[in-house]
């Protein structure tokens, strides 16, 4: 069993070295392990976050929810396969339970349209600021759907397990969204 892994993911400027990551120290709570983790994975996870919930507040909240109970997550962590996708799964359900508590309470969120992102990987922040508000007037569901098959590389099997519903009704929600996303984004593109 491996207790430390490496992270390359890099910073929205594309410039981060691999970061070593020690697993034990994040499961026994040293801080300065938990931050290390923190500075690898947050951008990322916040993206994600961010395009699931459409809402820069709730993305945040996601994060910090995840970070503040890594410690604890990591007791189900098997260290097989990248530590960076199961952090990320980690983050989709947390972000499609914390959707579900909000639609079970009735709550209705004021965070308004997310902000985009500083760039896109052509360099368009308009073109990023646009796709964002297209994906943010994408009901959840088709939301989504879009966001982890397309963004994400979910199959359609495991965004229903995720999402407990069937494999073809994953189909159709992304069917549904990619239409709505066109006709959104034609006279942008």
């Amino acid at each position: 069993m491996s207790h430390s892994v490496s992270s390359s993911l890099p910073d929205p400027n594309g410039q981060r070295p691999a970061t070593l990551i020690s697993l034990p120290a994040i499961r026994a709570g040293d801080p300065d392990a938990l931050a290390a983790c923190y500075r690898a994975h947050a951008p990322t996870l916040m993206a994600l976050a961010l395009r699931l919930t459409a809402s820069r507040q709730d993305a945040e909240d996601i994060v910090h929810d995840v970070f503040v109970g890594l410690p604890e997550a990591l007791a189900r962590y098997d260290e097989r396969g990248q530590f960076g996708a199961w952090i990320g799964r980690v983050t989709t359900r947390v972000a499609l339970m914390r959707q579900r508590q909000v639609r079970q309470r009735g709550d209705v969120s004021l965070a308004g349209i997310a902000e985009p992102a500083t760039s896109t990987p052509d360099g368009d922040p308009l073109l990023q600021e646009k796709v964002l508000q297209a994906l943010a007037t994408l009901t959840p569901p088709l939301r989504h759907v879009f966001v982890l098959r397309v963004i994400e590389g979910y199959s359609h099997a495991e965004i229903a397990g995720l999402l407990e519903i069937s494999t073809n009704t994953s189909e159709v929600r992304l069917h549904r969204a990619v239409q709505q996303l066109r006709r959104l984004l034609e006279a942008v593109v």
